[in-house]
């Protein structure tokens, strides 16, 4: 797996070498652009997606896995449509884990003590959900992750160890700030689109042909269109016989902090 520090001590070692041979003619200067530009393409394709762990471990699927078990996660909640993705999950008996906002928390705190409530598992999605987390300070991160924390846990009693960065994006700031809240950094390895797809029967044909045992869903719980995805997705994991379970069993890690 290819990181962050493997990625510059490499690049830094193929420019050194570089520069070195142009000192004494044998290469031109301009080669010592390819390091630079590799090393370049390499870390925003690694700060872009999770799965990749470039910047901090991250926990995107179980390998190996007892069964056909598989997780399913829903973001950017809570909102009225959570609501109506705990009656259907309700109704196919199934538990869900779900990472929240800060910001949303504060509109909705009915909402989340809810999905607690109903046997669901709450994870932090930072406070403010901006497409600028990674460039944020390492201490306005902290804030964020703390700040959701607290609202987590005075509306749930409940102090979560699950993180999900918004995006999906990565940062040397961000995994130094994971690193001070302790926090698991959970990604997903079948990712819906649901918030981008218009076509429900795309997004669930998306979904479908990514199912796999031991992997992690990623829907979203702020449109009726997901609603009805999850509706359809349900039935079809109930017909491949998947044991849908709660995040931290499938990777067998502490939702809480005990």
């Amino acid at each position: 797996m290819l990181t962050h520090r493997l990625n510059t001590g490499f690049a830094t070692a193929v420019l050194i070498l570089l520069a070195v041979q142009a000192y004494f003619n044998v290469v031109s200067w301009w080669w010592l652009a390819i390091p630079v530009v590799l090393w370049l393409v390499f870390a925003v394709a690694g700060s872009g997606l999770v799965q990749s762990g470039y910047h901090i471990k991250t926990l995107n699927s179980q390998k190996p896995v007892t069964g056909r078990q598989i997780a399913l996660t829903f973001d950017d909640g809570p909102t009225p449509y959570t609501e109506k993705v705990l009656e259907l999950l309700d109704r196919y008996n199934v538990k869900a884990t779900f990472f929240c906002i800060g910001t949303q928390i504060e509109k909705y705190p009915h909402i989340l003590k809810k999905i607690v409530d109903s046997g669901h598992t709450v994870g932090n999605h930072s406070y403010s959900h901006s497409n600028k987390m990674a460039i944020f300070p390492v201490t306005k991160i902290v804030e964020e992750i703390k700040h959701t924390n607290a609202l987590i846990q005075q509306y749930t009693h409940k102090q979560t160890v699950l993180y999900r960065p918004p995006f999906g994006v990565t940062s040397p700031n961000i995994a130094k700030a994971l690193h001070q809240t302790g926090h698991y950094v959970i990604g997903w390895n079948i990712r819906s689109l649901d918030a981008v797809i218009d076509s429900e029967s795309k997004i669930l044909k998306r979904i479908k042909k990514r199912l796999n045992a031991g992997g992690i869903i990623l829907l979203h719980d702020t449109s009726q269109k997901s609603v009805n995805v999850l509706e359809q997705l349900l039935l079809l994991l109930q017909q491949e016989n998947y044991k849908v379970v709660q995040t931290g069993q499938l990777l067998n890690i502490p939702d809480y902090e005990e």
